[in-house]
């Protein structure tokens, strides 16, 4: 082999050598990359789950805080409303013991001025006194031990009388004009008439007085005014809201 043509082998694997340790090194290279790639995603991909268990612990608390807020705002609301059904209800309470009374109408007695079923409406402000003509509502012991509704007839220092064989009611010698009454005063019971009624007390009787127990009878007798509840000045009937008061005169 001539020396030209060893020199020329010698330069070709020279370059090989070269070309292969390039090589080398470019894979040497990529490899390194792709490690550095590797580990960059790895470190990106636990950075976005990272972010993403913040984002999930953000949305339960924000979760926790709404659900504790309405809970506050629930109690509180609920509070509020059971504090003013109290008010209302002690308010109610003292409105209806000491100022202000409804009464049902129970049985035919006060017929035709209440029914049974009816409501009067007592005022506890005003003067309890009975005066002649009131419909009043009685608490006073009695042989039914009920309430029981009559009208006034005759008052403290009065002298009541009834003749029963012409129905008349007779108040201190004067024959009472009655519009009121359903039926004539015919009934007769065991209290002992005339008779002046005494102080602090009343006689009353039912306006149906064929259909009444009332002072007539020692079964109900004349009436102690401590045990009148209230005056019933007006009454809730199905027709509507009834004046129970006397025209004046």
């Amino acid at each position: 082999m001539s020396l030209f043509k060893k020199k020329s082998l010698a330069e070709d694997l020279a370059q090989a050598e070269e070309t292969y340790s390039e090589a080398a090194q470019a894979i040497e290279v990529l490899e390194g990359a792709a490690v550095d790639g590797e580990l960059n995603f790895d470190a990106e991909l636990e950075k976005i789950e990272a972010e993403a268990e913040a984002d999930t612990e953000v949305a339960a608390d924000t979760e926790t805080f709404v659900e504790k807020t309405s809970r506050r705002k629930a109690l509180e609301f609920t509070y509020e409303f059971v504090s003013v059904l109290m008010v209302a209800a002690v308010m109610t309470a003292i409105l209806f013991t000491f100022l202000y009374r409804f009464s049902g109408v129970v049985g035919e007695s006060m017929e035709p001025t209440l029914h049974s079923g009816d409501w009067v409406f007592l005022s506890q402000m005003e003067d309890t006194d009975p005066r002649y003509g009131d419909v009043v509502v009685i608490s006073q012991e009695n042989a039914y031990h009920e309430n029981i509704i009559k009208r006034v007839i005759a008052t403290e220092g009065q002298i009541i009388d009834i003749n029963y064989d012409t129905g008349d009611v007779i108040v201190n010698g004067q024959i009472l004009d009655e519009p009121y009454i359903n039926n004539e005063t015919i009934n007769s019971y065991d209290m002992s008439l005339p008779l002046m009624v005494p102080e602090g007390h009343c006689f009353v009787m039912g306006d149906n007085r064929q259909n009444s127990i009332d002072s007539r009878s020692t079964a109900i007798g004349l009436i102690d005014n401590d045990y009148i509840l209230g005056i019933a000045k007006r009454a809730s009937t199905p027709n509507g809201i009834v004046d129970l008061e006397l025209p004046e005169g």
